[in-house]
């Protein structure tokens, strides 16, 4: 199990200088929120990590092409959290839809796809 703690400071200070530098709906703050909600999912705090996973995906939304592959994982993320909390509809909802985005950009034999298909 990691230090848990010690990325979740990590990640904070990387993501305070980069709102200073960067504009609001860069794709650089979407995965500094990322990694912060990946910490918490990791830490079995999945309102707060759903929370980051939501920030994230508003600025992917914002700043991507709707069938980004980094929107994709933004979707697979949620649907991760929601697959934890056992809210499995809602799961099953997000990830039907970062599969169907991976399905129109990668090739058939893309990991990502694969993955795609069991979660």
């Amino acid at each position: 199990m990691g230090d848990y703690s010690k990325a979740l400071e990590f990640y904070e200070k990387s993501h305070k200088i980069k709102e200073k530098a960067l504009p609001p709906n860069h794709p650089s703050l979407a995965t500094s929120y990322n990694n912060i909600g990946g910490v918490y999912n990791n830490m079995g705090d999945y309102s707060k990590a759903l929370v980051f996973y939501e920030k994230a995906h508003k600025i992917y939304e914002k700043a991507l092409p709707p069938n980004h592959p980094d929107l994709a994982s933004s979707y697979r993320n949620i649907g991760q959290v929601y697959n934890d909390m056992g809210d499995y509809s809602k799961a099953l909802e997000f990830y039907e839809k970062a599969h169907q985005i991976f399905e129109n950009v990668l090739p058939p034999n893309h990991p990502h796809l694969a993955t795609s298909y069991t979660h």
